[in-house]
């Protein structure tokens, strides 16, 4: 129970003063006597009992009165929060350059760990895991058991899958297992470092077809500027060499472009966490709350006790406890 005007509840106050007034004013207008035995004053009955009766009634009437000033007042409310989500296709090269070493400990052990992140910090959307190569295909479909996902993820290496970068079939894959979704918004996180090199679709025609669907892309290319270390395996060991970094960047461009998204470019651990950090702040799902709030009036249950107590104390003042003749 609420109070429309809970200010009015000090009043409640005034009846403590009221009672002890009353005691003050009984004891100095009644004359005492004093006798050596209670048994020689008469009992006067039953209704002698009683004659504070009215008083006890009035003010519980005065109590109930400033309660119903008050206005008490049932609240009945709901509250509906329901959570739009983001369906999401990470879409990460496994190309065998994937495991240059100018991230640490290389490209593609850092890009697995802040995908882990990034999945970690979005528990309301459905996302999925597209692996390409050569070739690509569909490590985990859309979900919310981020649990298996991120198991999927740990599965992922490097020479499971033709070698090469076909950019555009990691799209194209990508692209498929959002075309049927029903959510508002649709993103696709491109990760390589690379160029284009393999597969039968071009990176731009499947730019058009994620824009044609209404799926955003971000491109993120990682790699450091200039030359990287490589691990070469020989009969003597691994030997690291320095390679030239070849990223098609106005590629990767274009493609954020053509469908509203962005790219970026990662060239060390640091920046590769930022970049996701980023993403994760660009697309952030929606909550929509609904509230209802319906308020019942209570007062009119306070008013009749008051007007009650009052009419009970009138009629024994009046009658049974009346005290003038």
């Amino acid at each position: 129970m609420t109070f429309l005007h809970p200010y009015l509840l000090w009043g409640l106050f005034v009846i403590p003063l009221l009672v002890a007034f009353y005691v003050f004013w009984l004891r100095k207008c009644h004359a005492t006597l004093q006798l050596s035995a209670l048994y020689r004053l008469k009992n006067k009955g039953f209704r002698a009992k009683l004659r504070h009766l009215p008083f006890v009634l009035e003010m519980l009437a005065l109590g109930a009165l400033i309660v119903t000033l008050a206005r008490p007042q049932n609240t009945d409310s709901w509250q509906k929060d329901s959570i739009e989500g983001i369906d999401i296709m990470l879409a990460i090269d496994a190309s065998g350059s994937m495991l240059a070493m100018d991230l640490q400990p290389n490209r593609f052990v850092a890009a697995l760990e802040v995908a882990q992140k990034f999945i970690g910090n979005r528990p309301n959307d459905n996302i999925g895991l597209v692996v390409f190569a050569g070739e690509s295909f569909t490590q985990c479909p859309l979900t919310t058991d981020h649990a298996t996902l991120l198991n999927r993820l740990s599965e992922v290496e490097i020479g499971y899958l033709e070698d090469g970068t076909a950019i555009g079939l990691g799209l194209a894959t990508a692209c498929n297992r959002l075309k049927d979704s029903h959510a508002k918004s649709k993103v696709i996180v491109l990760l390589t470092d690379g160029t284009n090199n393999a597969g039968s679709i071009a990176p731009s025609m499947a730019a058009s077809l994620a824009e044609s669907l209404g799926i955003r892309i971000y491109t993120v290319a990682v790699g450091t500027r200039g030359e990287a270390p490589y691990p070469h395996a020989t009969a003597f060991g691994t030997v690291t060499d320095y390679v030239k970094v070849d990223i098609d960047e106005p590629s990767l461009k274009e493609i954020a472009q053509t469908t509203g998204g962005a790219y970026f470019r990662a060239t060390d651990n640091e920046s590769l966490d930022q970049i996701y950090e980023e993403i994760d702040r660009l697309e952030k799902s929606k909550l929509m709350t609904q509230n209802f709030t319906a308020y019942e009036e209570l007062y009119s249950m306070w008013a009749v006790m008051a007007l009650s107590l009052l009419l009970l104390s009138f009629i024994l003042r009046s009658s049974y406890l009346r005290t003038n003749p």
